[in-house]
């Protein structure tokens, strides 16, 4: 256990990704590399990470006179922090301008050898692997989800938890700190539907049960039978006159394999009288295709974490889930999965309050055939 003196000035690190989560509601599955990111800005992707940070920073205001906030210059963290209030240390070493992972390393070392109490950092999975390559356990770290993939168990579960948790622990309030995966996957086979996750080393962060999220399970073959059953209830309740968007997900995926449709395991699909409409759109091009027209989304959490929209499915944007209503939300979920909550809540954190809020409620999920349950949604 590391003990946090509330009687000393205590120093807050701060590393922003920029770029990071900008391929979600373009369809991209990612922005790791030169060429995807290009890609995300030619379709209209606009960065978000430095939004969700300021959200996060809100809740350290009350303590900006007892917290130092040493950042980089520019969009890596200088901006946000400004914006909160703050009047940042600034380290050396980085332009500000366009960043590289290796800025990302160069910050985090930098702040290690500062003596950081904590390091609070906005991004994704990639993010991740660059902290834990620079520091290792040798800083208390936290993440404020802002990527597309977030598979690792080294982020809060949305910007409002990230910054009460570090609060917390700056305060001396939560002293529990333990070690949490890091995750990956290669999203060069996630864009081909391929999911391959690879372990690659732990991260020290304050922990508290109600703010962190926890890392991804994938569904055991076990499940199959209960899919199915889902997959069937769901067809026969399909209507002619109403386009379904179909999520991501292996419990998702059945509907599309009984209907023997071609499809994107990992993408956003639409199905119209029981035939493609449209494969792995993006935000954009799902609007197109649901204007002036009734439609309802099929959408599975994703199991161990929960979360049913803000994770690996950013396509499905306020925007869209403004559009369809959520009375038109359509959850599916085997027993086991949700058996595998512990009766946490289902999640969202979709970059916006007040569709947050707007899904905060009860809902019925599919379990079975003609078997449904109500359970909670909550942010």
């Amino acid at each position: 256990m590391i003990e946090v003196d509330r009687n000393i000035m205590k120093k807050c690190g701060l590393i922003i990704n920029p770029i990071a989560g900008m391929g979600g509601s373009v369809g991209l599955k990612g922005t790791d590399g030169a060429e995807v990111l290009k890609k995300a800005k030619e379709l209209g992707a606009q960065p978000k990470a430095s939004v969700r940070t300021v959200e996060a920073l809100k809740k350290l205001a009350f303590l900006r006179e007892k917290i130092e906030i040493i950042t980089c210059p520019g969009r890596m963290g200088e901006k946000a922090a400004r914006e909160s209030g703050f009047t940042p240390v600034l380290i050396e070493g980085i332009s500000g301008g366009s960043t590289t992972d290796e800025d990302t390393r160069h910050a985090a070392t930098s702040m290690k050898d500062r003596n950081v109490d904590i390091l609070l950092f906005a991004g994704g999975d990639g993010t991740a692997r660059d902290i834990c390559e620079a520091v290792g356990d040798g800083l208390v770290v936290l993440g404020i989800p802002a990527g597309v993939k977030i598979q690792s168990g080294v982020y809060a579960q949305n910007p409002v938890r990230s910054g009460e948790l570090v609060a917390s622990y700056l305060e001396g309030k939560t002293r529990r700190v333990v070690e949490a995966e890091v995750m990956d996957i290669d999203e060069d086979d996630y864009r081909a539907g391929i999911l391959s996750v690879r372990l690659y080393g732990y991260l020290k962060i304050p922990f508290k049960k109600t703010h962190v999220q926890s890392i991804k399970c994938g569904s055991p073959d076990s499940e199959r039978h209960d899919q199915e059953a889902i997959a069937a209830d769901v067809i026969e309740s399909m209507s002619d006159d109403v386009y379904y968007i179909v999520g991501p997900g292996s419990t998702t995926r059945p509907i599309m394999e009984k209907l023997k449709l071609d499809h994107s395991l990992l993408g956003i699909d639409v199905v119209f009288q029981k035939q493609l409409a449209g494969k792995d759109l993006n935000e954009k091009q799902l609007l197109e295709v649901i204007r002036e027209k009734k439609a309802k989304i099929i959408v599975t959490p994703i199991g161990g974490q929960g979360y049913l929209f803000g994770r690996g499915n950013q396509q499905l944007s306020p925007d869209v889930l403004h559009h369809v209503g959520k009375e038109n939300i359509i959850i599916v979920a085997t027993k086991q999965k949700i058996h595998g909550l512990f009766g946490r809540p289902l999640l969202v954190d979709t970059g916006d309050d007040s569709t947050n809020r707007m899904l905060e409620d009860h809902f019925q999920v599919i379990t079975g055939y003609h078997q449904r349950i109500v359970y909670r949604v909550a942010f």
